[in-house]
């Protein structure tokens, strides 16, 4: 049972979890959610898109999902696109038809009916925001999350419910509509929108989302009193938060288990546990300060070893940028989250290696501080960066952490003391089945 696997007696009380990343993303949730989906009841998406995507292996085959919560893959699970969620309504069925086609059983699926829609102009405005930055862009996968936050935030963004009110929805389109096209025509020099185009878009979205669409907060209200065991599914990590990651090179949702309460509809203090996943090493996916940032050939064999098939972005297909472990920012990113729990994922993949350094604090303005800046500078820093030596073994299909080689156990050990929370799951391969369970030596 889940509650043995993460091994804390606090795990008997709790019936809501949240799973989520300590960095840049890429840390290897997508194995971990799908685990820990197998024992919920219960599992919500509770921010972002499809913008970013999860890799699971398991009896069906190999699959990235972007949008669907990882407990699709389990008919004893209810999953749950929450309120926070960028909801793209035909990626939605689109990965919902995908994962059919390769023969999972239909998922049970519920849409919050307070979710809001990410519309096909939201993709052209961050497409045109890229071109128009030019050297200075963001780095953006383009699917249209910043502008749809923006519009959020703006009060112009339209919520699933809506889709069902038509003299609401025809007022609301000629609004919107005369406002983006302004922008399209003075600003950008793009084709402008067509209202009633846009609208019989909406009418297809609304045929498409209303077998899903309930009133999830509610639903998730009476499950917990039922004592239903709940996963809160979060995408990317710590340092893409807008508040506390590398601003601006993030993304425009809070990647943060608290914001899972609210992107739930959920109390913030039903959330019991919060397992955090942390790699053995890093890796990111667009631009943004990266202390521990390695190049060349050092970084292409390590990235050619890492993740199943190498570090190639699970949405974009983008080489990933590879670094040595950053104990730095790990521990911000674990304190940021308020980690209970550490998964700690693709250990195996360091089994070539001699030395294995680790960035154990930065420098600036020849300063050593092992507390993670504001961006500034955090632009500014050099790695402090000390090497522990390898094991120069394979370890995947160890199941004991005993059995583990004696350097790979001190080289957890050494990372469970630098960022101070209990390292409780070890990943040592890209199968579900492929995981060590720990007792942390954290007093």
């Amino acid at each position: 049972m889940l509650y043995a696997i993460l091994g804390t007696s606090r795990m008997e009380e709790a019936m809501v979890k949240a799973i989520v990343g300590a960095n840049w993303g890429d840390e290897g949730k997508g194995k971990i959610t799908d685990m820990l989906a197998e024992e919920s009841d219960i599992v919500v998406r509770f921010q972002g898109g499809s913008n970013a995507g999860h890799t699971i292996i398991n009896e069906y085959g190999k699959f990235a999902l972007h949008l669907l919560p990882s407990g699709v893959f389990y008919q004893h699970t209810t999953c749950i696109i929450g309120n926070g969620v960028a909801l793209n309504i035909p990626y939605l069925q689109k990965e919902i038809d995908s994962i059919v086609s390769q023969g999972v059983p239909k998922p049970n699926i519920l849409v919050s009916d307070r979710a809001q829609i990410l519309m096909p102009y939201h993709i052209d405005f961050d497409a045109y925001e890229e071109e128009r930055l030019g050297g200075k862009a963001f780095g953006s996968t383009k699917s249209g999350i910043a502008p749809f936050y923006s519009d959020k935030y703006a009060k112009i963004g339209f919520q699933v419910s809506e889709l069902f009110d038509e003299d609401t929805l025809k007022e609301k389109v000629a609004r919107v509509v005369e406002q983006k096209n302004i922008m399209l025509e003075h600003m950008y020099h793009k084709p402008l929108i067509n209202a009633d185009e846009l609208l019989e878009t909406l009418h297809e979205y609304r045929d498409i989302v209303k077998p899903y669409v309930c009133d999830t907060a509610l639903y998730l209200n009476n499950a917990i009193k039922e004592g239903k065991t709940v996963l809160l599914e979060g995408q990317l990590g710590t340092l893409k938060d807008p508040d506390f990651g590398i601003y601006p090179m993030v993304t425009s949702s809070s990647t943060l288990a608290a914001y899972g309460a609210i992107g739930a509809g959920i109390p913030p203090y039903e959330i019991k546990d919060i397992i955090t996943v942390v790699k053995a090493y890093s890796s990111a996916v667009g631009a943004g300060a990266f202390v521990s940032e390695i190049f060349g050939e050092e970084a292409d064999e390590l990235r050619k070893r890492g993740g199943d098939g190498g570090e190639f972005g699970a949405t974009t297909g983008r080489p990933r940028r590879m670094g040595w472990f950053d104990c730095v920012a790990s521990k911000y990113g674990c304190r940021m989250q308020g980690a209970t729990d550490v998964a700690f994922t693709v250990l195996d993949v360091l089994g070539y290696l001699d030395e294995i350094p680790v960035c154990t604090g930065y420098e600036i303005d020849g300063e050593v501080t092992t507390d993670f800046p504001t961006t500034a500078q955090l632009e500014k820093a050099k790695p402090v960066l000390e090497k522990l030596p390898g094991w120069k073994s394979d370890i995947r299909g160890i199941r004991n952490y005993e059995d583990l080689p004696e350097a790979c156990r001190n080289y957890i050990d050494t990372i469970e003391q630098e960022i101070q929370v209990p390292i409780t799951l070890v990943s040592n391969g890209p199968g579900r089945e492929e995981i060590i369970h720990r007792e942390s030596k954290l007093k």
